[in-house]
C-alpha cells in the first residue's frame, strides 16, 4: 500500500523546502518504501487529515495517521523491520533523539534567521500574509530586519558546527559506517536552507558541506533533485 506524505511547498510547488519533510522524505526513501506526496501550503497545514496536527509533516500508511518527523521515523522502524535499518537498533535512538535536539537548538535558530525573507518570497499571497504576521509575531521584529542580522552572526554559526566537523573527521556519517536517521536530521535543516536562499551558509572546504553533498547524492540524488536557490 502507498504510503501518503503530507509534504510542505510555496508558490512553486516543484520545490517542497520544510527541513522536517525533508527528514521523512530521506527515511522514506532509506527504508525503499512506496509513497506519494501530498503537497500542501502553510494556511492548508490545519485542514490535513482532519486537524491531526498543526504541523506537518504527517504520514498515512493504511489506517494509521502519523504526525511529526522524529514519530514518523520511529513508526517506519517499528512497522517496516525487513527494510533497512534508521537506527540500528535503541542506542541510534537515542543518539539521534540527542542529534535532533542539537540541531533544532543549533543549525534551525540561526537558518529561520539567514533564510526569513527568502522563505517569505518564496509563498504565494494569501501564505506570505500568514507567514509575514505569525514570524514577525515569533521575533518581535519585521522579517527584514531579522535576516540583515545574519552577516554579524554567521562565523558564531560556523563555530557552532565544530562538534560535527571533528566528528566527521573519525567516521564518514553522522551514524557511523552508513548514513542513518540522525544523518537526515541535520540533512534536513541544510537542505531547508539550500532550497531557500543562496546566502552561503558553509565555505566550500569545510567538511561538514563535503558531508552535505554526499548527502545531496544518497537515495538517487533525492535532494540534488530540486536545485538550489538561484
Amino acid at each position: 500500500m502507498t504510503i501518503l506524505f503530507y509534504d510542505l511547498v510555496g508558490s512553486d510547488a516543484a520545490r517542497p523546502f520544510s527541513p522536517h519533510c525533508w527528514k521523512v522524505a530521506m527515511a522514506l526513501e532509506h527504508k525503499g518504501l512506496d509513497y506519494r506526496a501530498v503537497l500542501k501550503r502553510l494556511v492548508e497545514v490545519p485542514e490535513i487529515e482532519g486537524g491531526v496536527s498543526k504541523t506537518i509533516p504527517v504520514i498515512r500508511d493504511g489506517d494509521k495517521v502519523i504526525p511529526d518527523s522524529f514519530a514518523i521515523a520511529l513508526y517506519l522502524e517499528e512497522a517496516y523491520p525487513e527494510q533497512p535499518s534508521l537506527f540500528e537498533g535503541p542506542g541510534g535512538m537515542a543518539h539521534a533523539r540527542f542529534i535532533e535536539r542539537w540541531s533544532q537548538l543549533t543549525l534551525h535558530p540561526y537558518i529561520s534567521v539567514a533564510a526569513l525573507t527568502a522563505l517569505h518570497a518564496m509563498q504565494d499571497d494569501e501564505n506570505a500574509a500568514y507567514f509575514r504576521k505569525s514570524r514577525e509575531a515569533r521575533f518581535g521584529r519585521p522579517l527584514e530586519e531579522v535576516t540583515a542580522s545574519r552577516d554579524a552572526s554567521l562565523s558564531s554559526f560556523r563555530a557552532s558546527l565544530e562538534p560535527l566537523r571533528s566528528m566527521l573527521s573519525y567516521q564518514p556519517w553522522i551514524g557511523g559506517e552508513q548514513p542513518l536517521f540522525a544523518d537526515y536530521i541535520v540533512f534536513g535543516a541544510l537542505q531547508w536552507a539550500r532550497i531557500a536562499t543562496p546566502y552561503q551558509l558553509l565555505e566550500a572546504a569545510d567538511p561538514v558541506a563535503e558531508w552535505f553533498e554526499r548527502c545531496l547524492d544518497l537515495h538517487g540524488g533525492k535532494g540534488r533533485s530540486i536545485a538550489a536557490a538561484a
